[in-house]
């Protein structure tokens, strides 16, 4: 595993801010668990909030645009959110690749954006059920993750990718720890051929219905470097869970 368990709770489209109660347990919890690195990333409008609200833990974003500034109605630059106390964003996560039209090209853009701001990043990038079913999922991920790498000389200093099987997000259903390892393997030897020794530091998160009951196992296959939670993360005895399943698996190793 490269460097600290890296546990990340995405709340979506969830949150208001009588939720930021649940951040601030997350956030006593967390600091039981230094051999854990923690982080949340609520919507846009918790991000300066939960900021302040907890103190150990990471902040982060959901997207964030190509461009620092301009005429963008609605939407959110990595700078704004770096000035509102983010220090990560996630990118290419299947919803905004798949209800967004999101291709790699821009991925990647979003990805520099968010480095040159200063913003840590967390590429997503996974199948769909027909494309796991055909065979091809390791060739369509390797793929998906060579157009939306972000380029430059540090740029895997600052990158996390998580893979999240699209057919598992929400669903409950999960792939086996076998299915699981073989595709962090194959992200592994593509962030090694794109980025040389640093592609070997670079954290790979499993994504795509972890929970209390499942997250020992995830988190102990071949090239699992922390994983990206969803609806498990949208309460601190949840999501405490997994941190502390994460931490456990460390000590042992």
């Amino acid at each position: 595993m490269a460097g600290l368990p890296y546990i990340v709770g995405n709340w979506k489209m969830n949150g208001t801010r009588a939720m930021l109660a649940e951040a601030r347990a997350i956030d006593r919890a967390a600091s039981r668990f230094p051999g854990v690195q923690v982080a949340l990333a609520p919507p846009f409008t918790l991000v300066n909030a939960m900021r302040e609200a907890a103190a150990d833990i990471g902040v982060g974003g959901q997207d964030c645009h190509v461009q620092a500034s301009g005429a963008f109605t609605g939407d959110v630059s990595a700078a704004l959110l770096a000035d509102a106390g983010a220090d990560f964003v996630i990118v290419g996560h299947s919803e905004r690749r798949a209800l967004h039209g999101e291709s790699n090209e821009l991925v990647r853009a979003k990805a520099e954006a968010a480095q040159a701001a200063g913003l840590g990043v967390i590429l997503c990038v996974g199948e769909t059920e027909a494309e796991r079913d055909s065979g091809n999922a390791e060739t369509v991920v390797t793929d998906q993750l060579a157009g939306s790498l972000p380029q430059g000389e540090e740029a895997a200093a600052k990158l996390s990718v998580a893979y999240e099987p699209v057919w598992a997000i929400g669903t409950g259903r999960v792939p086996s720890v076998a299915d699981v390892g073989a595709m962090h393997r194959a992200i592994r030897a593509k962030l090694v051929a794109t980025y040389g020794e640093a592609g070997a530091a670079v954290r790979i998160l499993y994504g795509g219905s972890v929970n209390a009951g499942n997250a020992s196992e995830l988190l102990a296959a071949d090239e699992v470097g922390g994983a990206l939670v969803g609806g498990a993360s949208l309460t601190a005895e949840a999501f405490t869970a997994i941190i502390g399943a994460a931490a456990a698996l460390a000590e042992q190793a």
